[in-house]
């Protein structure tokens, strides 16, 4: 048994994974909250750990001396390539690439097998391109829904948030809590709605992927695309196996 690791900004996903078959049981846990005593939540011993981490050389200190001290295997991170599983890497440092960016398209190309797109909305939200042969043909990195919140209300000192806006709205804000929140929707459901255009004329027809915990959302608005929510934890086995 596999145990998989995802380690975002935000949250930690995981699962369990039996050869190539499907995932078995999973669960996600609060990145900065994460112990020892959160390895408590999996069910059983795996004989590997994968995880692709963007949460930091402490968050990877820790999760390895973790699991060392719970199960006493060693965790194998992926590391971002010049070349992997038929992916080309655009970068001349390819080191300098997210290893989660290069996860989800080692994973659709694997999927896909042909040009696509494809669209991670966490933390930050990354378009990334891939052509017929496999290679990176570039990309860009956005800031996410709630990372524009955070850069918008911990950079200006009179936009003062009192409280969470949990429902999705375009309506203009009559306070400055419902203004930031739907402002920033706003510039979310702007950019779903100009990417199929943008797509046509980059790939038309190309398949287009959309991941992370923003991109159910991502995909209604867009009104297009397949939703993949484990692209990352896909790509694990593609960059170390």
């Amino acid at each position: 048994m596999i145990l998989e690791v995802d380690a975002g900004n935000t949250f930690i996903k995981w699962r369990y994974r039996q050869g190539s078959g499907a995932a078995a049981a999973s669960g996600r846990w609060l990145t900065r909250e994460f112990s020892v005593a959160s390895l408590a939540d999996c069910p059983e011993e795996p004989q590997q750990v994968l995880a692709g981490s963007v949460a930091g050389v402490a968050f990877e200190q820790a999760l390895s001396e973790s699991v060392a001290a719970v199960w006493g295997v060693p965790v194998r991170f992926a590391r971002t390539a010049a070349a992997a599983a038929g992916v080309r890497n655009s970068y001349a440092d390819p080191a300098r690439m997210g290893v989660d960016r290069w996860l989800v398209m080692l994973a659709a190309w694997q999927r896909c097998g042909q040009a696509c797109c494809i669209i991670d909305c966490g933390s930050a939200i990354t378009i990334d391109l891939l052509g017929a042969e496999g290679e990176h043909l570039g990309g860009y990195i956005l800031p996410g829904l709630r990372l524009m919140r955070q850069v918008l209300t911990g950079s200006t000192a009179g936009i003062l948030v009192d409280r969470d806006i949990e429902v999705f709205s375009l309506e203009p804000g009559c306070d400055t809590s419902s203004a930031v929140a739907h402002g920033t929707n706003l510039m979310f459901s702007s950019l779903a709605q100009m990417l199929p255009r943008w797509l046509e004329q980059q790939q038309a027809g190309a398949p287009l992927l959309v991941t992370g915990g923003d991109g159910a959302l991502f995909c209604e608005l867009m009104g297009m695309g397949e939703l993949v929510p484990d692209l990352v934890l896909d790509g694990l086995r593609w960059a170390l196996e």
